[in-house]
């Protein structure tokens, strides 16, 4: 039995230029962040994307503080945001998780990775080099000493239901993660393949660093999903967000 448990890690405040170009430039929105336990009852652990390093709470500027970026976005992270007290609540520790999947390395998705030393990482291959000594990938958050990270290249099977598959255009190398439960729900994390509904709507992809290979990586995984029945959970849409079930609600 394996159940996925929708874990809210923070929000940011943020022009809505930057998740959805051309929709409704000029206005703020909040935007959740989010990660993604999946546990078994074999006593795996897998979690999908570790949120905004703990430190944003008490220095919401703490990562990119005086750049022009912090103006366009700004983290909003409180104590029970962390994903220790995101864990508690199940009876666990982060000690507890098996493995980490980084959909991709940017600071609000691996954020967190140094709380997991006893982890397995799993990050594509072409994601991992791309992001090395890159400061658009905050490598203090992540690469560290004593973290394993298994380097994958193309679609992979984890096991337990549990497959990742290249998304590329947000990100190099950026992967989306496909969960297949017991009850015959599926569902595709797509990380920051696709932000929002409206960037499928307004074909809005400007936000990406490559917005021709985002586009089709989201026309990709939309037919995935059709394919598969599978319900897709985008990686920052605070409507869809608060029509989720949140842990220690969860799905099984």
């Amino acid at each position: 039995m394996k159940r996925l448990y929708p874990l809210f890690l923070g929000e940011a405040c943020c022009d809505k230029e930057v998740i959805s170009p051309g929709v409704s430039d000029g206005q703020r929105v909040h935007i959740p962040i989010a990660g993604y336990l999946v546990a078994t009852d074999a006593g795996r652990r897998v979690l999908v994307d570790t949120g905004i390093h703990r430190s944003h709470i008490e220095d919401p500027d703490r990562t990119f503080g005086g750049t022009e970026f912090a103006a366009k976005l700004r983290p909003a992270m409180r104590l029970e945001d962390t994903v220790d007290a995101r864990l508690a609540p199940l009876g666990l520790r982060a000690g507890d998780v098996t493995d980490v999947v980084n959909t991709h390395l940017h600071f609000d998705h691996a954020g967190n990775n140094d709380a997991f030393a006893g982890a397995r990482f799993w990050v594509q291959r072409s994601h991992y080099q791309a992001a090395l000594d890159n400061p658009a990938f905050p490598n203090q958050y992540w690469r560290i000493e004593g973290l394993h990270y298994e380097l994958l290249d193309g679609e992979t099977d984890l096991g337990d239901g549990i497959s990742v598959f290249p998304t590329p255009g947000h990100a190099p190398g950026h992967q989306s993660v496909l969960v297949r439960l017991d009850s015959g729900l599926n569902l595709i994390l797509c990380g920051d393949a696709i932000y929002e509904q409206d960037n499928l709507t307004h074909d809005a992809w400007e936000g990406h660093a490559d917005p021709a290979q985002a586009r089709e990586s989201a026309l990709l995984l939309v037919e995935r999903g059709r394919r598969l029945g599978a319900t897709l959970v985008y990686g920052h849409d605070a409507r869809q967000w608060a029509q989720l079930r949140r842990s220690p609600a969860f799905y099984e």
